[in-house]
C-alpha cells in the first residue's frame, strides 16, 4: 500500500468589508493558469516561516491589493486536504486603513454578501467558511 503524503501550509484570510455596504465583503477570483484556477476565496496566503498570522495577512494584501490593513481576531479556523495539499485555513476579521483594493494578485475582485457567495464557484478550503459566514454563526466581525 502506498501512502501518499502532501505537504501541509498554513493560509490566512481577510473579511474585509465594503467601504459602504458592510454587509458585503471583498473576495477575489484566482488567476488563470495555476491550481484552482478562476475559482473564488478571500484575500490573503501563506504564512511564511518566522511569520505571525496578522504579520503575513498584512504582507499578502499589500503585496496582492496594494492595501495597508488593520488585521482584527481570529473569526474562523478550518482544515481541508486538496490531492496536492492540505491546508490550514485561518479567517480574521480586518479592514483596510489605507488604498483601494486592486487585483495584482488576482483575477477579479468583487463586494459580495455572503448568500451573493454561494453562487460562485469558491475553492473547497472556503466553503465550510462560506458556510459559517452565511449562518451568521461567526460572531461579531469587528
Amino acid at each position: 500500500m502506498t501512502t501518499v503524503t502532501t505537504r501541509t501550509v498554513r493560509v490566512v484570510a481577510a473579511l474585509i468589508p465594503g467601504p459602504v455596504d458592510t454587509q458585503r465583503f471583498l473576495v477575489q477570483q484566482r488567476l488563470p493558469g495555476g491550481s484552482r484556477a478562476l475559482l473564488w476565496e478571500f484575500p490573503g496566503g501563506k504564512v511564511e516561516a518566522g511569520e505571525t498570522d496578522e504579520v503575513a495577512l498584512a504582507r499578502e494584501c499589500r503585496e496582492e491589493l496594494d492595501v495597508e490593513l488593520a488585521v482584527g481576531r481570529r473569526l474562523w479556523e478550518g482544515k481541508h486536504t486538496y490531492p496536492d495539499l492540505t491546508v490550514e485555513l485561518v479567517l480574521y476579521a480586518a479592514r483596510v486603513v489605507s488604498g483601494e483594493p486592486k487585483p495584482l494578485g488576482a483575477h477579479a475582485l468583487a463586494f459580495h454578501t455572503p448568500v451573493e457567495m454561494q453562487t460562485l464557484p469558491f475553492c473547497e478550503a472556503d466553503i465550510p467558511l462560506l458556510d459559517e459566514l452565511v449562518a451568521g454563526r461567526l460572531g461579531a466581525l469587528d
